[in-house]
């Protein structure tokens, strides 16, 4: 017997406004049904679970226990760029002068998130 990982929830003071900011990230839609104002919104990943925001009276108070980790499809430096400009904000910079490591970013609220090297950063990497 197994469990199925079914949501990532995120716990937000404006679930659709974040939910947006991720959409942006991901490239995948919102739930149809979703509208501004909704305190309960999904983004709709192309597999594995949705992530599911939900809004809460109580702020973020603390780091991240747990937090995602992003392999882009283009290299890290140009989605960390991307990202910032979606409403990121650049938070720690744990990437090494040979190209490996990664970048901390928070979402616009405060959530931690990683942004790793590109599958094909790392196949260059070790050819």
């Amino acid at each position: 017997m197994v469990s199925v990982l079914q949501n990532v929830a995120v716990d937000c003071a404006d679930a659709y406004g974040l939910a947006l900011f991720w959409s942006g990230v991901t490239g995948r839609p919102l739930d149809p049904d979703s509208a501004p104002g909704d305190r309960e919104t999904r983004v709709l990943l192309a597999e594995g679970p949705v992530l599911y925001f939900n809004q809460v009276l109580e702020p973020k108070r603390d780091k991240n226990r747990l937090h995602l980790c992003l392999r882009p499809d283009t290299s890290r430096d140009r989605e960390v760029e991307r990202l910032l400009a979606l409403g990121a904000t650049f938070l720690a910079d744990h990437r090494d002068p040979d190209g490996t490591g990664w970048a901390v970013l928070a979402d616009p609220e405060g959530n931690e998130f990683c942004v790793l090297r590109s599958a094909s950063e790392r196949a260059a990497a070790h050819p």
